[in-house]
């Protein structure tokens, strides 16, 4: 893959990237402490969208149509259990104890976008669900760990693929991480599968959306009628989690953790 079609990143865009990170943290923050028994994903889909309104952001998903799909009628995705990524928020999906749910959320600040997810358990869940949390989250860790430069793309897929699959768990290959900038989804595809030492030279300047999706069953994925929703094909559970990484000088710097 050549890098001429990758826009390396400056200083002041990594700062002004960085500001759009801390909105996409702050979002993720409150929609997390409100993933309560109870609580419908409608009513996290409102808690986005009041503390990105109020922190002057707009929305990257809201009215998103890509590749001819409706347009996304949400400003946050709500994926709860076997929904690997994509599911739209709904009053009529309200969180029960035991449950765990993906909340994904994109914004523009400052003519920047920024990208991040996380899962969280609902309640108390089961040991099954635990262990997928917490080694999707461990192989996204690993992935960052990764982003250095003169690296290679696939050392960062391997770094997922390898602790995901050691842990008894799979990758999903339908879907796959990307560059963010000016647009939420700019080159390169980054996927969470590969082979290390393969693939694109990973330069200064490169910033990465990495988000591992796991499911606990088969990694393959079917996408429902409404166009959006991704769900293991099984109906076993899933996880995703995301976060934007800038390759700098002196290592990866994570935009989207406070």
């Amino acid at each position: 893959m050549s890098t001429l079609s990758i826009t390396l990143k400056s200083a002041d865009d990594l700062a002004k990237m960085r500001r759009t990170g801390l909105i996409v943290a702050d979002v993720l923050d409150a929609v997390e402490a409100a993933c309560r028994p109870g609580v419908s994903t409608w009513e996290l889909n409102e808690i986005a969208n009041g503390v990105m309104t109020k922190a002057g952001a707009t929305s990257a998903f809201l009215g998103y149509a890509p590749r001819g799909a409706p347009p996304y009628p949400a400003v946050l995705c709500t994926s709860v259990n076997e929904v690997v990524v994509h599911g739209i928020p709904s009053k009529s999906v309200v969180l029960k104890d035991g449950d765990i749910i993906g909340i994904d959320f994109a914004c523009y600040k400052d003519g920047f976008c920024a990208d991040s997810a996380r899962t969280i358990p609902v309640g108390n869940v089961s040991e099954e669900a635990r262990k997928l949390i917490q080694v999707t989250r461990e192989s996204l860790e690993r992935a960052i760990a990764a982003c250095v430069h003169g690296n290679r793309l696939e050392d960062i897929g391997w770094a997922v693929q390898s602790h995901v699959e050691k842990n008894g768990f799979s990758v999903v290959t339908s879907f796959c991480g990307h560059g963010i900038g000016r647009f939420m989804h700019e080159m390169p595809s980054v996927p969470n599968f590969g082979e290390p030492g393969k693939g694109l030279r990973l330069k200064r300047g490169m910033v990465l959306a990495i988000e591992p999706m796991v499911n606990v069953g088969s990694e393959d994925i079917e996408v429902l009628d409404d166009g959006w929703t991704a769900v293991s094909v099984d109906r076993r559970l899933a996880a995703h989690v995301e976060h934007s990484v800038a390759i700098t000088g002196d290592g990866p710097m994570v935009l989207t953790r406070r």
